[in-house]
């Protein structure tokens, strides 16, 4: 079989994927930036704006304060799960029957729908009946969801009880991939346990984490169904996310100009967010291949 023969043939394969992307990407993709270009009268009348409403909503004090809140939310959900998850990685057992006993936990909050996420933690937030409310009863202490600090830790606990596992689960794959050679070579030495973390296990493990930030920035930046189930974007607009407030200008407000221009720049921050993780994923790669 010829070099052109399986390009063919590898095209054919690959056909059914393209087109399924095209129709469910492309497509929508290219009206959302239809709309973002033109405003709408009396449904179907439509007449070319150009960058007004790019414009409008890149000025706007609103959508500056939702991606604000996102980008602090990204960044808190982070600072939280991803040494939480490398925590639990190093003390899970390596083998045994323990083994798939936690790593069976760690993927059950994967599982879940993000609606009964949702409605779980907005139960457990409960003031009379919730758990998080009574353990803070006990402490002498009310989890009222009217108080901004309150409600945010509410959601970072949400997102961390939902998203740990997955970085969990990486690690502990990157630590099962580290040759038993390099364990014994640091033992011979004496190092210490932070030791053979720094220079052992952090370093082979860049890459599985690089990987695992650029999947949780990019879904936490776009979160969406467990917040507004739990807040509904409050109190105030204090839980407001930028997703949030796309759906609001769109689907409620209905100005499908505005929100057409604040989807396509929100498609825009996640593709240069997931272009430059891509980058530094790739150049590591290339870095440890010639290194090997």
């Amino acid at each position: 079989m010829t070099a052109k023969t399986r390009s063919a043939i590898a095209w054919v394969y690959l056909a059914p994927s393209l087109i399924m992307m095209f129709l469910v990407g492309v497509i929508p993709l290219a009206m959302v930036f239809f709309y973002s270009v033109n405003d709408t009268f009396a449904g179907n009348n439509f007449i070319f704006v150009g960058a007004k409403w790019f414009e409008q909503v890149l000025t706007s004090p609103e959508f500056h304060a939702a991606f604000l809140r996102s980008l602090g939310f990204t960044l808190m959900v982070l600072m939280v799960e991803i040494p939480l998850g490398i925590f639990i990685a190093l003390r899970m057992p390596a083998r045994g029957w323990l083994t798939g006993t936690y790593v069976v936990l760690m993927a059950l909050p994967l599982l879940m729908p993000s609606l009964v996420v949702g409605y779980l933690w907005q139960i457990l937030a409960l003031a009379d009946a919730g758990l998080l409310g009574a353990g803070a009863a006990r402490l002498g202490l009310t989890w009222d969801m009217n108080s901004v600090a309150v409600t945010w830790a509410t959601l970072v606990l949400m997102d961390v009880w939902h998203w740990t596992g997955f970085v969990v689960l990486l690690c502990f794959a990157g630590l099962r991939a580290i040759p038993d050679a390099c364990y014994q070579a640091a033992q011979i030495d004496g190092a210490r346990p932070w030791a053979v973390f720094r220079f052992v296990q952090l370093p082979r493990l860049k890459l599985v984490l690089l990987v695992a930030l650029l999947l949780r920035f990019m879904d936490s930046l776009v979160i969406y169904t467990e917040a507004y189930v739990v807040s509904r974007g409050g109190p105030g607009v204090s839980t407001t996310f930028l997703s949030h407030e796309l759906v609001q200008t769109a689907t409620i407000q209905f100005d499908l100009g505005e929100g057409g221009a604040m989807a396509v720049i929100y498609f825009l921050i996640v593709l240069c967010v997931a272009w430059a993780f891509f980058n530094l994923i790739v150049t590591r790669d290339r870095a440890n291949g010639a290194r090997t």
